[in-house]
């Protein structure tokens, strides 16, 4: 879960895998039709286009490919509006400009890795959940720890201002010294395979992306059900019950014909 505005704006280079990421922009637009790249507002002059709000610098979620949004977000929204019947078309607005879009009538629905909280469901309103997120402790094949409690004196790496960091102070203290804090999860995998962390805490969605693509390396990522599991929700501005309508009858078409499963291992594997 993303619960800061820090987040990276460079190119970052994971294990031979560049990803041109881009945040807090509103550049980078991309329109799209009923789920796919196009025109989405010169089609039909009186239909309504929807526009997409996202932060695209999360990968795998979101991310700026070539100037293109993609990642696993961006293609959830687009089988939604292909199954829904709607058009859409996309803004890289970035994190907070999100919100701001929302709030003033700019941006109709947002998905960027947003999770469905009490606070914000004071202003705005969810879809159905589309993602499960928990986070997962990364260490060595053969480490002996089972559990966060068994981290304890050691150098733990983490996002800053996620989750992870959040669930690391939680069990140790704000002032934990072997609390380690990076811009970008890319950054704290590197460390940890080159032995300058123990471990890593980290969303689930990001830490399988980006393990999967190492080779010939010894690993291995744990769950402690002690975690909070959280809810990745669709966001519009509070009473918009025509755009919620439309993407939870988009979202449940896909539940069902297993599309949302599909872009998932496509991403993430199979469990």
């Amino acid at each position: 879960m993303r619960i800061g505005k820090k987040w990276f704006k460079s190119l970052v280079l994971v294990v031979g895998v560049g990803l041109l990421v881009s945040a807090c922009g509103s550049g980078g637009q991309q329109s799209s039709g009923t789920g796919a790249s196009g025109s989405g507002s010169s089609s039909g002059a009186d239909e309504k286009v929807y526009v997409v709000g996202t932060d695209a610098a999360y990968p795998p979620f979101q991310m700026l490919e070539a100037d293109k949004i993609s990642g696993h977000d961006i293609d959830v929204m687009n089988a939604i509006a292909e199954a829904g019947g709607f058009k859409i078309e996309w803004k890289n607005t970035g994190w907070d400009p999100l919100f701001d879009g929302l709030d003033k009538g700019t941006v109709d629905i947002g998905i960027s890795s947003i999770t469905i909280t009490d606070k914000r469901k004071e202003k705005y309103d969810f879809s159905e959940p589309y993602f499960e997120a928990n986070q997962l402790i990364l260490v060595a094949e053969d480490s002996p720890v089972t559990k966060l409690a068994d981290l304890k004196g050691m150098k733990i790496g983490v996002q800053a201002a996620t989750t992870g960091e959040e669930v690391v102070k939680k069990a140790f203290g704000d002032t934990y010294q072997g609390l380690m804090g990076y811009d970008d999860m890319p950054s704290s995998v590197d460390d940890f395979f080159n032995g300058r962390v123990d471990a890593v805490v980290g969303d689930n969605g990001v830490l399988q992306y980006y393990v999967k693509k190492i080779k010939d390396k010894k690993f291995k990522l744990i769950k402690d059900d002690s975690f909070e599991k959280e809810y990745y929700g669709i966001m519009v501005k509070k009473g918009n019950t025509d755009a919620l309508n439309k993407v939870n009858e988009g979202l449940k078409k896909i539940k069902e014909n297993g599309k949302l499963q599909e872009i998932y291992n496509q991403y993430f594997g199979t469990n």
